[in-house]
């Protein structure tokens, strides 16, 4: 049940972001654009934020089913919006048969089943396991049919071309990138906590929920800070951020708690709006007006890409590293073994539990460390790629997250 909710979340949701950027193109003023932006870019950095939080209020308050009962009266209420505003247009069934149906499908069954492979890999052992080993098989397929797509449909489901755009293929790299540090940070803060420091999921969810402060406070300055800024130093100043927010957590100890994480996630609040908001601009001033929707799934694809990436090595990184320092620690109290018996004997049987505790909060923790400083330097590796970026014209109007 689980998993076909998600693909049904999946194949309406995909269409969200590409459709609201079109009705804020196509409905908006030119002059009303930029407030349309801004509070359309609101919504979307604040929503996986303030999800944690609202996840975890529900879940410690009434059921973990509630996060997900909570979406039906949004959902009615969004519809009942849509009909009312939005002037009714007869659909035009005739395109389907122009539809690049094979790209669908090949597009589906890659990105399916490599998110799949990616997620459950480390659990299934990789290649050892023939459900991976078919996954990847069905990924490649679906890879040849997307590309297939390309070269015999009139209207390709997306256009990969555009990607050959110095600009572009710069801006894509660093949305994964930043897909990462988003989407890596929101699931290792709260594990950490509630691992830790032994967080709740509300408590946690409060913790990560800091990091949308800054982007509700800018939000209202978007558009001047778009038109002001050159769009090379403002990139550079966001990834900045989100490396030093990376890089302060490498500091966390087995002592460390919620309190810890204030500083870090303000500053990645800061660097997300800097980083996500210029880099979008960036993708869609790249290509034409016509592929401008084409641009805008494709960045959005990959931050979402960034995410699963980065879900898979932290499941890979988190056992390998914990295992190394687990050893690393173990071998360190053999060679003082006397010490250690001496403090076994001195604190009688319950000091081997308390023991073995102590190793495994310390392992998790620098664990945990060796995770932020992948991220932190993920992050210095992409800055050089503001170089390809080319300045927004001033007069260019500005476009949607």
């Amino acid at each position: 049940m689980m998993i076909a909710g998600r693909v049904g979340q999946g194949l309406t949701g995909g269409a969200m972001i590409p459709t609201a950027q079109t009705i804020i193109a196509t409905r908006l003023p030119r002059r009303q654009q930029p407030i349309g932006t801004a509070m359309f870019g609101a919504t979307a950095i604040l929503g996986p934020v303030v999800g944690p939080f609202l996840g975890g209020w529900l879940t410690e308050n009434f059921s973990w089913h509630y996060a997900f009962f909570l979406n039906i009266p949004i959902c009615l209420a969004l519809v009942a919006l849509l009909v009312i505003g939005l002037p009714h247009q007869k659909a035009r069934l005739d395109l389907l048969g122009q539809a690049d149906w094979i790209g669908i499908l090949g597009l589906a069954a890659f990105l399916g089943a490599i998110t799949i492979a990616l997620e459950e890999g480390q659990r299934e052992q990789w290649l050892s396991s023939p459900f991976i080993v078919w996954l990847f098989v069905i990924s490649a397929v679906g890879l040849v049919l997307l590309l297939l797509g390309q070269w015999t449909a009139e209207r390709p489901v997306i256009r990969l071309a555009i990607l050959l755009d110095r600009q572009f293929g710069s801006v894509v790299v660093m949305g994964v990138v930043v897909g990462m540090v988003i989407y890596g940070t929101s699931y290792m803060i709260p594990q950490f906590l509630a691992g830790i420091a032994g967080y709740n999921a509300l408590q946690s969810g409060t913790i990560v929920t800091l990091a949308g402060v800054p982007s509700l406070m800018l939000m209202p300055f978007v558009p001047l800070l778009i038109r002001g800024i050159d769009i090379r130093v403002a990139v550079a100043f966001g990834l900045g951020l989100l490396a030093l927010s990376a890089h302060m957590e490498t500091g966390l100890t087995a002592l460390s708690s919620g309190g810890s994480f204030i500083d870090s996630q303000l500053l990645r609040g800061v660097g997300t709006i800097f980083a996500m908001l210029f880099l979008n601009q960036a993708a869609i001033q790249s290509v034409s007006r016509e592929f401008a929707s084409d641009a805008a799934g494709l960045f959005n694809a990959a931050r979402n890409l960034g995410g699963s990436l980065v879900l898979a090595a932290i499941s890979i990184l988190q056992d390998q590293r914990y295992w190394f320092h687990s050893r690393r620690l173990e071998e360190a109290l053999a060679a003082n073994g006397d010490r250690v018996q001496e403090y076994l004997h001195q604190n009688g049987a319950s000091a081997l539990h308390s023991l073995a505790s102590m190793i495994q909060t310390q392992a998790l923790t620098m664990t945990y460390v060796d995770l932020f400083r992948v991220l932190s330097v993920g992050i210095v590796c992409v800055i050089p790629l503001v170089l390809f970026l080319r300045p927004l014209a001033r007069n260019a109007p500005l476009a949607a997250h």
